[in-house]
């Protein structure tokens, strides 16, 4: 057989290697999730976070690819340490999926915490995907809900407070938010999320329960407060009578007094159904004043059990219930 003459059989060598590194080129970001995704599988923990959030494969490639952990205590404390990006929700990406970190929130009440915690932190590494051009037209579709569709306060001051403390992450941080913190978003974003979540509300769903545990205990809170409102004026209002009406009594009894001594057994006699009318009338008072006295205790002791559950829940959720750094 022929050879081949050098020259052209070179050339041949380097168009194969020019294709073979052209490939590894175009698709570097398949083979570094590959080599990262070697030998990884989910704990049952996390599997169940994907089918609990309804990820689509995509997104399960996201979240797996960061190899996500859930933990607490100080292993939490040590990869997320105080200042790393921290939401409602308790977790953390680093940046180039170097991993995922998820707090274990035990509490009953919380159900729902870790799911959109994982659907949050995994958007964040969907966003770093992004194309120039798409991050472009995803960020004017984020901006222009935040300035003209959204209603949620408590999310509006999410994220207020994000723009004080991570304002270059703003976008980014909204492109999680929206996603696991409001029901019904405009029609391009919600068609947009599709390629993460094959049911978006599904996540929606586990912030509105959890978030419900805060929002009844406020409002509880909101009517006791206003209950004890109405019954310490009306108490004040009562005691204030109480203490003229005893001051009219003082005023009788002294007159009567005066006529007994004076032997007006006539005029005694006339101030007697008055006296004992106006008894009568300051005891009823004085009764319901004491009835309305208990009420406003047991109101300020239910008032304060509520309350002392919202700061549980508030501080299961708050870097208060992260181990301080040594």
């Amino acid at each position: 057989m022929k050879q081949l003459p050098k020259r052209l059989a070179t050339f041949i060598f380097l168009l194969i290697w020019f294709g073979v590194f052209g490939l590894m080129f175009v698709n570097q970001q398949r083979l570094i999730d590959w080599y990262k995704l070697r030998g990884y599988t989910p704990s049952p923990e996390v599997a169940a976070l994907v089918t609990s959030d309804a990820m689509t494969a995509y997104g399960q490639h996201l979240l797996y690819v960061n190899r996500p952990i859930i933990t607490a205590g100080s292993d939490f404390g040590d990869a997320c340490p105080q200042g790393a990006e921290k939401t409602v929700v308790l977790g953390c990406y680093k940046g180039g999926d170097e991993g995922i970190w998820l707090y274990k929130v035990s509490d009953p009440r919380l159900k729902g915490v870790v799911e959109v915690t994982a659907a949050h932190e995994m958007l964040h590494a969907a966003y770093a995907r992004l194309s120039g051009d798409d991050k472009k037209s995803i960020d004017a579709q984020l901006s222009d809900y935040y300035a003209r569709g959204l209603t949620d306060q408590r999310v509006k001051e999410t994220i207020a407070a994000y723009k004080k403390t991570e304002p270059t992450e703003l976008l980014n941080e909204m492109h999680s938010i929206f996603a696991t913190e409001i029901v019904s978003l405009p029609n391009g974003l919600e068609t947009y999320y599709k390629q993460y979540f094959t049911d978006r509300a599904k996540v929606a769903a586990y912030t509105m329960r959890y978030q419900s545990e805060f929002t009844s205990r406020q409002q509880q809170v909101a009517a006791f407060d206003t209950q004890l409102k109405d019954l310490k004026q009306a108490i004040e209002a009562n005691q204030a009578s109480l203490q003229s009406q005893r001051s009219s009594l003082n005023d009788l009894q002294e007159q009567m007094e005066a006529l007994k001594v004076q032997g007006d057994t006539a005029g005694y006699n006339s101030r007697v159904a008055p006296y004992n009318q106006a008894v009568n009338k300051y005891n009823a008072l004085l009764a319901e004043t004491r009835n309305q006295i208990n009420t406003y205790n047991e109101v300020v002791e239910k008032r304060n059990t509520v309350a002392l559950e919202e700061r549980q829940l508030t501080q299961a959720l708050s870097a208060q219930s992260l181990p301080s750094e040594q």
